[in-house]
């Protein structure tokens, strides 16, 4: 928890209404801080704060132009500064080059990706202010020299973020902003479901992945959202420039 002395901290969570955003909304606020989740369904974002008065909602799209900026002010008004900010929010799709939607390619690009190059870059100033931390959450899947079939857009998005947290450590270091990644690996989240793919059809990748993994068993959004608040703890200040597998080993098999 929070020490009496120290001022809880602000965060902003993006895709913060369900999955690994949800969970780690919660793990911040049973810290002590205060969080803002950011997403696009007023439904998912009242059930991530309920019974959690330390939870605030805002419900808004961050690939809108005025995005960004919305969500600065909102959290700079709820808690008049911004320690933290996980770029959390994602869209998937699934199919093969020739057969790709785009829109659903646009959709990729624009959430995975430019909305936390342009949230990010408008939250510099507060993070600067309060020596801050970003996290970025992007996919073990798409480490090391991994192919990930039928996603190639996604995991494009998501190699192109963990580039972002390598190059903005070095240049927000001099501004004592860390910038630090976590891949999830095989997390049951949900968000195959809300791409359109069928449960009982996910339900038949988690099992066929299952054998692979060294740990045993399908990560839990927890899983990751322990490692998020952990890393921006201030004992993590070493930290910084690097992309955490949280994968049950998967991605070293």
């Amino acid at each position: 928890m929070t020490s009496p002395q120290q001022p809880p901290r602000g965060i902003v969570i993006t895709g913060g209404g369900t999955g690994i955003g949800r969970a780690t909304a919660h793990a911040f606020a049973d810290r002590g801080d205060r969080v803002l989740v950011v997403g696009r369904s007023p439904d998912a974002l009242a059930e991530a704060a309920r019974g959690r008065p330390a939870v605030r909602t805002l419900a808004a799209d961050i690939t809108d132009p005025a995005g960004p900026a919305l969500v600065v002010d909102t959290a700079l008004r709820e808690f008049g500064r911004i320690d933290v900010l996980v770029n959390n929010a994602a869209v998937t799709g699934f199919d093969i080059l020739g057969k790709l939607d785009p829109v659903s390619v646009r959709a990729q690009v624009e959430t995975n990706l430019i909305a936390p190059i342009l949230l990010t870059q408008a939250a510099l100033d507060p993070l600067a202010a309060a020596a801050g931390t970003v996290v970025n959450i992007g996919s073990a899947g798409c480490i090391g020299l991994r192919a990930l079939p039928e996603s190639a857009v996604y995991a494009a998005t998501k190699v192109g973020l963990d580039a972002l947290t390598r190059t903005w450590a070095v240049e927000l270091a001099p501004r004592g902003v860390r910038v630090v990644g976590i891949a999830p690996g095989l997390v049951d989240t949900g968000v195959a479901e809300r791409a359109g793919m069928p449960r009982e059809t996910y339900d038949g990748i988690l099992a066929a992945m299952l054998p692979r993994i060294p740990a045993g068993r399908v990560g839990e959004p927890g899983d990751v959202a322990w490692w998020v608040v952990a890393l921006a703890e201030p004992g993590a200040a070493y930290a910084n420039g690097a992309v955490i597998a949280v994968d049950g080993g998967l991605s070293v098999t």
